[in-house]
């Protein structure tokens, strides 16, 4: 079952990408408690899982690149902490 998640929830699991790499020991369990608000291990890995597989979408040029508010780069990727 997916569960939803928030603007700010995705914020905290970008940030959480961020501090702990995928060489960081325990990292799903740390990102998890960064996102807090009850979220799984397993449901940041399949957070992540959507996450690789809309950039793959986007680099490979399947869906347009999203426009972001504010932003007059058209190759703005920062949204998602990577």
């Amino acid at each position: 079952m997916a569960s939803s998640w928030t603007r700010e929830q995705n914020k905290k699991f970008e940030e959480a990408l961020a501090v702990y790499d995928q060489n960081t020991p325990d990292r799903w369990q740390k990102v998890a408690r960064a996102v807090g608000d009850g979220k799984s291990v397993e449901e940041v890995k399949r957070q992540y899982e959507a996450l690789e597989r809309d950039l793959l979408r986007i680099e490979s040029g399947q869906i347009p690149l999203p426009k972001y508010r504010g932003s007059n780069r058209s190759d703005d990727t920062s949204s998602w902490g990577i």
